[in-house]
């Protein structure tokens, strides 16, 4: 299934940092929001909620296919990551995706641990352990961190993904601002675009300052074509 990465995108908004926050950091709002998500010939939803817990935050992002789509491939995929605000920056403490849509059929369970610098957990079944150099974090937490640096003023121009079993170093450049339309509304936002080294996909990300640098557009383009779409369609904040 050619529109397995993609996919996985759309749920991680993909990217980890390794910036240095501000001690005087602005805390996360907990929130609902909906996606209008467009993937190639496929239509989806993707829903995604921040809650506060009582050492930090849980974040859960799902996606599945909708209409037709869904007679051409059916299942979601499920990601959740819990992590705590740290002077830092963001610090994820474990991670689990459960992947029925896409053919790779994957199945985590990460936790981390940072006094040792090590990532153990499962991955489809088989015991998996890494050493993190760097600060690293999981597809859900890296959305929260990069809201957190726009927040704050802190984003940098280098983000490590931990992409599950690997990690991976992406560029980050800011674009500007512009006006944009989506179904939740009309925003002024930011654009944040990113590549990795010798990639031909590049995925941009239009975030809104008065929802907290939520993305309410995320694009992937792929050798300048236009591959994946995604549009905020409804956002409500959550009690803390």
């Amino acid at each position: 299934m050619q529109q397995a990465s993609w996919i996985r995108l759309l749920v991680a908004f993909g990217l980890l940092v390794i910036s240095v926050a501000s001690p005087a950091e602005t805390l996360l709002t907990p929130h609902r929001a909906e996606y209008k998500v467009s993937v190639s010939v496929f239509t989806g939803q993707l829903n995604t909620e921040l809650r506060t817990t009582p050492g930090g935050y849980v974040a859960t992002h799902a996606i599945k296919t909708t209409g037709m789509s869904r007679m051409l491939a059916s299942g979601n995929i499920t990601e959740t990551s819990m992590f705590a605000p740290q002077p830092e920056g963001i610090r994820p403490r474990t991670f689990q995706s459960n992947d029925t849509l896409t053919r790779d059929k994957n199945r985590a369970e990460i936790q981390f641990d940072w006094a040792s610098g090590e990532a153990t957990g499962t991955v489809n079944g088989e015991a998996f352990a890494s050493s993190m150099d760097a600060v690293a974090y999981d597809r859900v937490s890296i959305q929260y961190e990069l809201m957190s640096d726009l927040m704050n003023g802190t984003t940098g121009a280098e983000y490590v993904l931990f992409d599950i079993d690997e990690l991976k170093t992406i560029t980050v450049q800011n674009i500007g601002t512009r006006i944009v339309s989506v179904p939740a509304g009309k925003y002024e936002a930011i654009g944040v675009r990113h590549q990795a080294p010798g990639s031909k996909r590049v995925t941009t990300m239009w975030c809104v300052r008065e929802l907290n640098y939520l993305p309410v557009i995320v694009e992937q383009h792929r050798n300048g074509k236009l591959r994946m779409r995604a549009e905020l369609r409804s956002y409500s904040p959550l009690p803390t």
